[in-house]
């Protein structure tokens, strides 16, 4: 048996720390925000390379905040891809603005820059690239369309925990970073959690306020805001784990290594970074023409996979009323037809990538549509 993901290995791997910090963070009776949530904050802004960061309830919440304090509301347009998890599209919809998708490209599976100007309209007011699998979006081309038309950049870098772009860290391109720390993800909590971080102090101001009632104080609510705080305790388990993030990234990259040299004679498609890129992993997939049949394979060898995802937002029936159909974005939906995510997680022996490797060459599923 291969899981997926392990978390149970991390735990214990760190378990006398997290542990004690738990603890910690119960005696002090601070529950929400406080000084566990305060330290993680200033750790994760230098991580990121950023000025400030606000820790939050969800990732999410997070997107909706960085939405809100740009000025994103009732009548406005937010350029986004249909290639997501559904929670980049909703946090759109609840500032009361209209998610407008365009494709991806089919080499790095992010934002297409070249399609950004067709769409952009009077009423387009941000750009929201989402850092897919762990690998930053060509942020260059999309902040100098941003720049020229005057809008926001708001970077979904939920599975982007320590990527790179030319150096520079996910997070910290645009006006805003989004990050998630659901269980699964690179940084996890044990919980839900999530953080806005951004180099603009103004923007930091206006988070602070709406992720805490809008309050500046106790009880002196000068704008009506929401109740997104992080609570102590999920601060505390990411201040210990901040102290292993860059060992799990490499970790992870160490996987994809393994992955990449044995399925080097396959003609499979498979993640293919920029040189000038970090990505971290978050998910290795395949693109896979008899993907379905290959799943049925690893199911049966007791081997974990997923998809990342089955259906494209656009073609969800939640999101009906976006107006979008099927053949709208074809990359975008040729991509969910294939996608199989691999496991990936530090704690994955070689033997165990091996293993995986040799599942779909048994198979023989390995080639591409």
């Amino acid at each position: 048996m291969i899981p997926f993901l392990d978390l149970k290995a991390q735990y214990h791997q760190i378990k006398p720390e997290v542990d004690a910090a738990i603890l910690r963070a119960v005696e002090r009776t601070q529950f929400v925000l406080g000084p566990e949530v305060t330290a993680f904050e200033k750790r994760f802004a230098t991580y990121c390379d950023v000025g400030h960061c606000y820790a939050v309830n969800s990732g999410t919440s997070a997107l909706h905040l960085a939405l809100l304090a740009a000025g994103v509301g009732p009548g406005d347009e937010v350029i986004t891809v249909s290639m997501t998890f559904v929670a980049t599209t909703a946090a759109v919809l609840y500032s009361g603005a209209k998610p407008v998708f365009v494709d991806v490209d089919p080499v790095t599976w992010t934002m297409d820059p070249a399609l950004i100007e067709a769409a952009i309209t009077p009423r387009t007011k941000a750009i929201l690239p989402v850092h897919l699998h762990g690998l930053v979006s060509d942020m260059d081309p999309i902040m100098e369309i941003a720049r020229r038309h005057g809008l926001v950049v708001i970077e979904d870098a939920a599975q982007a925990h320590g990527a790179e772009y030319k150096g520079r860290r996910a997070g910290s391109i645009g006006d805003f970073g989004c990050f998630s720390f659901y269980p699964g993800k690179n940084l996890g909590a044990y919980g839900e959690g999530g953080a806005v971080v951004t180099n603009q102090p103004e923007f930091g101001r206006r988070i602070a306020l709406l992720r805490d009632w809008g309050q500046e104080t106790k009880y002196n609510h000068v704008v009506a805001g929401y109740n997104y705080r992080m609570d102590g305790v999920q601060g505390a388990v990411l201040n210990v784990k901040m102290n292993y993030i860059e060992a799990w990234t490499e970790g992870r990259r160490s996987v994809a290594e393994q992955y990449d040299r044995l399925l080097a004679r396959h003609s499979v498609v498979r993640p293919h970074p920029p040189a000038h890129s970090r990505h971290v992993y978050h998910v290795y997939a395949l693109c896979l023409s008899r993907r379905d049949e290959v799943l049925s394979a690893f199911q049966e060898a007791g081997i974990g996979v997923g998809i990342h995802y089955p259906v494209p937002v656009h073609m969800q029936k939640a999101y009906a009323n976006l107006g979008y159909r099927a053949g709208d974005f074809p990359i975008t939906e040729k991509l969910t037809r294939q996608f199989l995510s691999l496991p990936i997680y530090p704690e994955l022996r070689p033997e165990q990538v091996n293993e995986v490797v040799t599942i779909l060459e048994q198979v023989e599923f390995v080639e591409t549509a």
